[in-house]
């Protein structure tokens, strides 16, 4: 009985581990409100390679824009840092805490961040 718990519990937290692991990738609409560009969109799909999580940003209202690469991600099961560089500013991180299941908000610099799970059909 006692090796039967042990494989339960080996089980679930096993499941645990990889749920949290997973939680973040996907697709996100990220919004920056009050930038002095104004307010930004940018669009990511967040991907793991090598254990790491990964992926670009892109603005989809401005077409001209250069995709900008993720330099880094920081993650915990209830935060996201994701790192990239700026023309202007050199490097920048989006700091976002966990809301609910699709939603995170934090902050850029000074300025009010909020991210969206975007679902696909």
């Amino acid at each position: 009985m006692l090796k039967l718990l042990s494989v339960f519990v080996l089980l679930f937290l096993s499941y645990s581990s990889f749920a949290q692991t997973d939680f973040y990738v996907g697709k996100w609409e990220i919004s920056v409100v009050g930038s002095p560009r104004g307010d930004i969109r940018f669009i990511t799909d967040l991907v793991r390679k090598d254990g790491k999580l990964t992926g670009e940003l892109i603005n989809p209202d401005s077409p001209d824009d250069p995709k900008r690469p993720i330099t880094k991600i920081e993650e915990s099961e209830t935060k996201l840092v994701i790192f990239f560089n700026s023309e202007q500013v050199g490097e920048l991180s989006i700091d976002l805490t966990r809301v609910d299941n699709d939603n995170l908000k934090g902050s850029v610099m000074d300025f009010a961040a909020t991210a969206k799970r975007l679902k696909t059909p």
